[in-house]
C-alpha cells in the first residue's frame, strides 16, 4: 500500500498552525493507541482520549452542540464535534481500516463552518500505528455559520 504524506500548503516565512498544541495532541492520541490499540468503537477512543486530555490538562471540550445557521436562520441540526482542543483545533475520531475521501471532507466542512484554522483526523482502525491527517482551512477564516461557537 502507497503511503500519503500530508503536507499544509503555506509559504517558507509562515508558520505551521498550532505546532506545539498539535503535539501535545498527538503525544495523547498515540498513549491512548500504545494503550488501546485498534479494534474497538469509536466510542470507546473518546472516552479514552477524554480521560488523556484531562490527566495532562489540556484544555478541551468534547461533543459541545453547536448551532448551525443558514442564511440567517437557525437549523433544527446541530453539529457535536468529538474534541474542539485548545479552543482553537477541531479533533475528529474515526474508528476505520483506512481513512476516506469522506472522512476528510466531513472535517474540511466542519473547519469551513466554525471559521477554525486546523483540523486532526484521528484514525485509531489503523495497524500499527493510529493515523493523524492535519487538515488546514486558510482560506474561509471568516466564515461562520455556528451561532453557539464562542468567539475567543
Amino acid at each position: 500500500m502507497e503511503r500519503q504524506v500530508n503536507r499544509e500548503k503555506r509559504e517558507p516565512h509562515e508558520k505551521v498552525l498550532f505546532a506545539d498544541e498539535c503535539y501535545a495532541i498527538q503525544g495523547a492520541v498515540f498513549d491512548v493507541y500504545r494503550q488501546m490499540g485498534c479494534g474497538f468503537l469509536e466510542a470507546v477512543y473518546q472516552e479514552c482520549l477524554e480521560k488523556e486530555f484531562r490527566n495532562r490538562q489540556m484544555p478541551f471540550e468534547a461533543q459541545k452542540e453547536l448551532i448551525l445557521t443558514y442564511k440567517g436562520d437557525q437549523l433544527a441540526q446541530t453539529y457535536r464535534p468529538d474534541f474542539i482542543c485548545y479552543g482553537e483545533i477541531i479533533v475528529e475520531l474515526k474508528a476505520v481500516k483506512e481513512i476516506a475521501p469522506e472522512h476528510k471532507a466531513q472535517l474540511v466542512n466542519y473547519l469551513k463552518a466554525t471559521g477554525l484554522e486546523l483540523g486532526l483526523l484521528v484514525n485509531f482502525g489503523s495497524y500499527p500505528k493510529a493515523g493523524i491527517v492535519r487538515i488546514a482551512n486558510t482560506n474561509f477564516r471568516d466564515f461562520r455559520v455556528f451561532r453557539g461557537f464562542k468567539e475567543q
